[in-house]
């Protein structure tokens, strides 16, 4: 439960349909296989405890009693332990039958949440044994005890107040206005679905999708727990598909016909900060719902969910494909529509035979063929001065002739001289003031190259680097239209790797690839036997640590302590904790102390979900004390 973290498990036990002696047995085994996982909540599915498919044998009174013998014993099994079960049966109350889920914990029953809606079509007939939740919420006697009865009941953890537990059963979810959607407007962070849902051709796809969908729609976690094969009989077949999902993914489930169980973690804290985010989310509503308060053992939940590394990437080969296809696409569509509204003459942009300003190429390529236009409009200059080697020079000249573009050099050694000379700085004194000055010397000479050609200059420097502050203040910081301003640098890589394999030249490809091979770094000290000597993430930490710190600090607003124990998960054997406290120090340390140059930032294309744009996504006073964050990362 620490962190907001709590492991949730949604299972489908073996049935003998109409034996609640043997449905027992296997219900409590299920209890005993979630407890050893450490889960606090277990979802079994539509009335399980009889079988589904028992048709009018649900209108015998011998089935319903066993059934309560079994609910019975169930509850008792339960006592011991602080781990929810969840569990279908049928139950009778004022001469009606209700197809209900039973909430138990620790030898106690806290709920009983009849369906809503009960389908009566195709291979249905549910309405001919069962009625509809009523309106109202009661209560109803089982084992001699009063037990909330109703649609509309929360359980409400005292330990994480964001921990809210709801039910529907099945049909619930596919009707159009689903009880969930209440549930979660009352406030319930978690829904619990008892189904039984029968297999057809396609539907194992589109349940999944309608899961998914939902969990995204209510900003919810959503556990659908399924029968098996075991409810298998006359025309139906069942597969046990458990499926558990958090706003939109794909968590854990067991595929079709594997019975077992789904168990993974949801992330609580994520989903309340989801919802505070989205002013679009109403507040918690009443709505005559009744909440029920119940306690958890306070515990670190252990993590089996995957934490990936690299968050902005995604992990299957043809999604990483797709992805930098579409944004490629996004930032040619955001430069194209700019050069169209200005009517620039040129796209001119400082070609330095790096990562960053071969993607502001790529994306200037195909902006001007988007237009229609011919590549010579694109200006592409390489500034060489102290640091620059024979490798980045070679590399910028290739990729301006692979590509037909317009090429100037332009040595700006000489004006850096003058300058120094200017302004009475030692050239020998290798600082800041050596460095950024050949900085805001290249930034001139773009600009008077835009003026001259009535172009627009083309910023290069991408999301990570202004996430840290690593840009020098009116040189490389400024443009006119900042194509990269939202890809962080671990994508970038991607993205050129991607052109390498896509753009059918040989000498391109390999071209790209040296690009790729070739350390990272501003080039502006002087090289040693003519290879880079300033190295970035020497300096400024690694960029695969730098970009996950971002993703977790920006787009979830994690303490540092989270993003501690998630990077520490993530990198394993790649990282060692020192060194991913040391980086998460300078992380706060540097975007903390840097808000000022991202405060006045030239415009770019948004296309993820963290950006750092003044006017969009991130507004933070460039004075913000920082001290908070930095002595929680150091008490790590």
């Amino acid at each position: 439960m620490k962190d907001g973290f709590v492991k949730l498990a949604a299972a489908t036990p073996a049935v003998r349909l109409a034996d609640c002696a043997y449905h027992a047995d296997q219900i409590l085994r299920c209890i005993k296989e979630a407890r050893r996982a450490g889960a606090k909540l277990l979802v079994l599915p539509e009335l399980c405890v009889t079988g589904y498919t028992c048709g009018d044998l649900f209108l015998q009174s011998a089935l319903l009693a066993q059934a309560l013998a079994a609910l019975e014993e169930i509850r008792a099994g339960s006592a011991g332990s602080d781990l929810l079960c969840v569990v279908g049966a049928p139950l009778k109350k004022d001469d009606k039958l209700y197809n209900c889920a039973i909430i138990i914990q620790n030898g106690k029953y806290l709920a009983v949440i009849p369906k809503t809606h009960l389908p009566n079509y195709g291979e249905f007939y549910e309405q001919r044994w069962f009625a509809p939740a009523p309106e109202e919420n009661t209560t109803l006697s089982i084992g001699g005890e009063a037990v909330p009865f109703g649609a509309k009941i929360l359980l409400c953890c005292r330990q994480l107040p964001q921990l809210r537990i709801a039910a529907e059963l099945c049909e619930d979810l596919w009707a159009p206005d689903p009880p969930s959607t209440g549930h979660a407007l009352a406030g319930a962070t978690v829904i619990a679905n008892l189904s039984c849902s029968d297999e057809t051709i396609g539907k194992a796809e589109y349940r999944r999708s309608l899961v998914q969908s939902q969990s995204a729609r209510l900003c919810c976690a959503y556990l659908y727990a399924d029968a098996g094969e075991g409810e298998s009989t006359t025309d139906m077949v069942f597969s046990g598909h458990n499926l558990i999902c958090e706003n939109g993914a794909l968590l854990a489930q067991t595929l079709p016909f594997q019975s077992g169980m789904a168990i993974t973690e949801i992330d609580v804290q994520a989903l309340s900060y989801e919802r505070q985010r989205r002013n679009s989310f109403p507040p918690a509503q009443d709505e005559g719902y009744l909440r029920i308060p119940f306690s958890l053992t306070v515990e670190e939940t252990s993590l089996t969910r995957t934490v990936s590394p690299y968050p902005f990437i995604p992990a299957d080969d043809a999604d990483r494909q797709s992805r930098c296809e579409e944004i490629l696409t996004m930032q040619a569509a955001g430069l194209a529509h700019r050069l169209g509204h200005t009517h620039a003459k040129t796209a001119v942009i400082g070609l330095s035979g790096g990562l960053d300003s071969t993607l502001a190429l790529l994306v200037a390529v195909r902006a001007m063929k988007r237009l229609g236009r011919p590549m010579q409009d694109i200006l592409a200059v390489t500034m060489p001065c102290f640091g620059t080697t024979s490798r980045t020079k070679s590399n910028a000249q290739r990729l301006a002739e692979a590509y037909d573009v317009s090429f100037r050099e332009v040595d700006i050694s000489a004006s850096v001289r003058q300058h120094f000379a200017d302004i009475g700085h030692d050239p020998k004194m290798l600082d800041v003031t050596y460095e950024n000055a050949q900085a805001r010397e290249r930034t001139q000479v773009l600009m008077d190259l835009a003026n001259q050609s009535g172009g627009l200059v083309i910023g290069t420097g991408d999301l990570s680097e202004l996430a840290l502050g690593w840009a020098t203040y009116n040189g490389d910081h400024m443009s006119m239209y900042g194509v990269n301003a939202s890809v962080p640098k671990t994508l970038i890589r991607h993205m050129v790797a991607y052109e390498a394999v896509v753009c059918g030249d040989e000498t391109l490809r390999r071209t790209l690839e040296d690009i790729l091979a070739t350390p990272v770094s501003p080039e502006l000290l002087p090289a040693q036997d003519g290879e880079i000597s300033q190295k970035t993430e020497d300096l400024v930490g690694p960029y695969a640590l730098h970009d996950f710190f971002l993703y977790y600090a920006v787009r979830w607003a994690f303490s540092p302590a989270k993003i501690y124990r998630l990077a520490n998960d993530a990198f394993e054997g790649e990282y060692a904790p020192e060194q991913i406290k040391q980086w998460l120090l300078r992380f706060y340390q540097r975007f903390f102390a840097q808000q000022f140059k991202r405060s006045c930032l030239p415009d770019g294309p948004k296309v993820g979900s963290v950006t750092l744009s003044p006017r969009g996504d991130w507004r933070m006073p460039s004075d913000a004390c920082a001290t908070l964050w930095l002595e929680q990362a150091a008490a790590l």
